[in-house]
């Protein structure tokens, strides 16, 4: 149905996330069609970020400089450390523009199915900073399944032995949702985490 160039276009668009083959043939065609001019730009964009984007040596986070941007920033709270998964969980913290402090990007979770063991784990480093660095507070921002609350629970044991106070984010309803449809455990939590009602007012 088309050549080799097309086929392996739509190849490498199938194994972006959430791309499925309509999507990538969708996304394949506006490219091919717009080759003349968006193309090229894509083109320079992607070699442009292969040889400049940088892994942060501080918090693993991507960014154009080593330490990256928020590492950087002299402004941010360096006494507050935010543990989360992925460098996309720390991009979603950043869009609230409620935590000025600063973030330790983990590089997945614990899984003994996946062979994924705190080796495989940005965690050796994360003790190096703990021990170097003056943090009052590390927040725990893994996701809410059974190999985030496994890797929370580890990395509080190895904090124990610091004087840091360790929290981590709240489980509970999302803004504008009915109860209809969230499943057992959100509600659960939810109901564990419960709040005097003016405390929850804006």
């Amino acid at each position: 149905m088309f050549g080799p160039e097309i086929s392996q276009l739509l190849q490498l668009l199938g194994k972006l996330p959430g791309v499925g083959p309509r999507s990538a043939k969708r996304m394949a065609l506006h490219l091919l069609k717009k080759r003349q001019t968006l193309l090229p730009q894509l083109v320079t964009v992607l070699q442009e970020a292969q040889t400049k984007v940088k892994t942060c040596s501080f918090c693993h986070n991507l960014d154009s400089i080593d330490p990256c941007s928020i590492c950087s920033d002299v402004k941010r709270d360096k006494t507050s450390l935010c543990l989360v998964e992925e460098v996309s969980d720390l991009w979603a913290m950043e869009r609230t523009h409620n935590f000025r402090g600063v973030y330790h990007i983990l590089g997945g979770v614990l899984s003994a199915i996946d062979g994924i063991g705190p080796e495989q784990l940005n965690i050796t480093s994360l003790m190096g900073r703990v021990a170097r660095e003056q943090f009052q507070e590390v927040i725990l921002a893994t996701s809410a399944t059974v190999n985030g609350q496994t890797t929370a629970y580890y990395i509080t044991e190895l904090l124990e032995q610091y004087p840091i106070r360790v929290t981590r984010l709240a489980y509970g309803l999302p803004v504008g949702g009915s109860l209809d449809y969230l499943d057992e455990t959100t509600i659960s939590l939810a109901l564990q985490a419960r709040l005097p009602f003016k405390q929850t007012l804006p």
